[in-house]
């Protein structure tokens, strides 16, 4: 099995969360956190933090953006394992705007649209949302079906 390194970045406020609609390509018409491939000259930090600008338009420091989790995901024939780190800042700047991949949209932590998500999302968000930061593994057949997961709190990263 091979690895394909990836990020994604949840921005907070004290009672909602910005989620992305992705357009087009890998989970599209589904909501979630900003992220995508650590490119081979960039650091994970740096990685989260350059697709966050180019999904969202927001800006968030090295100093101000916290890793809170780590995923494998492995789909039934496909023979690389996504390692997704997963990110949070409070702190940030600019104005989210809509790009050609993403449509940002702030929901409030009772309307999060889990029906519109990965299917893992509604196993792992409340960990996060709780400020616990976490491990897991999910199989996934296809897209919408997890076949078997584990998932378990750490202390840091």
């Amino acid at each position: 099995m091979s690895r394909k390194v990836l990020t994604l970045v949840l921005i907070r406020k004290p009672n909602e969360v910005l989620l992305g609609y992705k357009k087009r390509g890998f989970g599209s018409n589904k909501w979630n956190g900003f992220g995508g491939k650590v490119e081979d000259n960039e650091s994970i930090c740096e990685a989260a933090i350059r697709e966050l600008r180019e999904e969202s338009g927001l800006v968030v420091s090295p100093a101000n953006l916290q890793q809170v989790g780590m995923i494998n995901f492995e789909f039934v024939g496909d023979p690389i394992i996504l390692e997704v780190h997963v990110f949070t800042s409070a702190m940030y700047e600019g104005q989210h705007f809509e790009t050609e991949e993403m449509m940002p949209k702030w929901f409030k932590l009772q309307d999060i649209p889990f029906h519109e998500m990965w299917a893992d999302d509604r196993l792992w968000f409340p960990l996060f949302l709780s400020g616990k930061k976490f491990q897991g593994y999910f199989l996934f057949q296809g897209h919408d079906v997890i076949l078997k997961h584990t998932l378990n709190t750490v202390e840091h990263f």
